[in-house]
């Protein structure tokens, strides 16, 4: 797989926003610790409902507006408020909801290195996905091209900081799951860092 044409994003230094995604502000979010060096990137996948690719419900979730109605599985989930800080459809299309200085709420209870309450120091990027299906060749590409960026930006996270879900939580956490190709990954991460 090739990323012949990357995606370019940019982060600004001062709001921690990055251009070249489509900014939607999600109310699930808050400060980070005092002094904090954020160091790792954390990889998860999603899809609502479950299984299902499509709509606008990933997003409804991270901004507390998931109509209950469209799908029973919904009613079990109404009351979690979650968030990333990006987004990456099957499409390819890059949503930013919270800021890179601002900790969002994808982590849950997890720990890294040795540190609990991985959201602290970390900033977490969802996949449209599940643990069945392959991802998106133009998935991978934005997400490698948007790591590019985020490593620019942030010396503290190294390829060894880049992890799935799966591996802050065990046995809790299965993403991004079995079909997410690391090798593809960390290639077109290195393709883009390194070249």
């Amino acid at each position: 797989m090739e990323d012949l044409n990357p995606q370019i994003f940019n982060h600004d230094k001062q709001s921690g926003l990055v251009s070249g995604t489509l900014q939607v502000q999600s109310p699930n979010f808050d400060s980070r610790p005092d002094n904090i060096k954020i160091d790792t990137l954390v990889i998860h996948a999603i899809s609502l409902p479950p299984n299902q690719f499509g709509g606008c419900h990933v997003e409804a979730l991270f901004t507390n507006q998931l109509d209950v109605a469209v799908d029973p599985f919904f009613r079990e989930i109404a009351e979690l408020r979650v968030s990333s800080h990006f987004y990456i459809d099957r499409g390819g299309q890059t949503t930013q909801f919270v800021s890179t200085y601002d900790r969002a709420w994808h982590a849950g209870v997890s720990s890294h290195n040795g540190h609990e309450k991985v959201n602290d120091f970390s900033i977490g990027i969802e996949l449209e996905g599940c643990d069945t299906l392959p991802f998106e060749t133009i998935q991978y590409q934005a997400l490698s091209s948007l790591t590019r960026c985020l490593l620019m930006a942030f010396p503290g996270i190294t390829m060894e900081n880049i992890v799935g879900h799966s591996d802050i939580a065990p046995g809790r956490k299965t993403d991004p799951g079995p079909c997410f190709d690391w090798d593809v990954y960390r290639k077109l991460v290195k393709n883009l860092v390194f070249k």
